[in-house]
């Protein structure tokens, strides 16, 4: 490695398992001029540090030639592929079923920017008072994405019940039976989508009588999950022309916070010894 290195960078471990996710073309193309690990370490320094693809260092591959890399990566599903796989590793590690039979639904309101802030690309979340995009994310009881749809922000979550619903279903094998939903899925139209998707929705309620912060049961879960994602700070605000990319990144991140996990726990270390073999 011909530059100095960054705390974001991938590991040799983590690299081993990740590139045959990533090599879309062999390296020996006559189109390939960068090594695809330095344009995989300069997504990844990107996403930690949240600056415009413009003001990429200079040590790292021109950010031109990572933009166009990360689009085909997010087209071709590659961080979605690596998130659906390590969540199985880590499931079974813990002697969990590959694929989770419960789930938890919830938004998150990401402030627009100039970049994402276009007519149809944004809409006012009056409850949190921002204009911007809303992603709705479906996890597994671990916190592990499962599934997300990008919106703008004026959209209710119970009207996305059925697609995320949907898409939970496809990546899970129609393992899901229950999904665990704050107040604002209440009703029923969001009911009857989830029960055409073969779940139920449960709707964890707050206490009639509270006082401060209140934990609620199962609903922590995924807010634990947007808190992981938030210390990224290319997701803290919607900088993504796309909805695609906001969404691709999204998975992204989570690949990487399950590599970590992962590479912990010694459960990459097959796929090196297989990958060599």
């Amino acid at each position: 490695m011909n530059r100095k290195s960054y705390p974001s960078d991938v590991s040799d471990e983590e690299w081993a398992f990740v590139a045959p996710y990533l090599t879309l073309m062999s390296d020996e193309a006559p189109q390939r001029k960068y090594p695809l690990r330095d344009l995989f370490d300069a997504l990844r320094w990107i996403v930690r540090a949240g600056a415009p693809w413009r003001m990429m260092p200079g040590d790292l591959p021109p950010w031109e030639t990572v933009y166009q890399q990360t689009q085909r990566w997010i087209k071709w599903g590659c961080f979605e592929a690596i998130v659906h796989d390590v969540r199985e590793l880590l499931r079974q590690a813990i002697n969990k079923n590959a694929q989770p039979s419960v789930a938890i639904f919830d938004g998150r309101t990401l402030q627009s920017s100039v970049e994402s802030g276009g007519e149809g690309r944004a809409g006012y979340d009056g409850a949190k008072r921002k204009k911007g995009s809303k992603v709705h994310m479906a996890v597994d009881t671990l916190g592990h994405l499962l599934a997300l749809v990008v919106t703008p922000a004026n959209e209710q979550e119970r009207a996305q019940v059925a697609e995320l619903a949907q898409m939970v279903q496809e990546v899970t094998g129609q393992n899901v039976e229950l999904a665990y939903v704050d107040q604002g899925y209440t009703g029923d139209k969001p009911a009857e989508a989830a029960q055409a998707a073969g779940m139920r929705l449960e709707v964890v309620k707050l206490p009639k009588a509270k006082r401060g912060f209140v934990l609620l049961p199962r609903r922590w879960v995924v807010e634990r999950s947007f808190a992981w994602v938030a210390r990224f700070r290319r997701l803290a605000r919607d900088y993504e022309r796309l909805p695609e990319t906001l969404a691709g990144l999204h998975f992204l991140v989570f690949a990487i916070l399950m590599l970590v996990k992962a590479s912990a726990q010694g459960l990459l270390l097959p796929q090196i010894s297989a990958g060599s073999s």
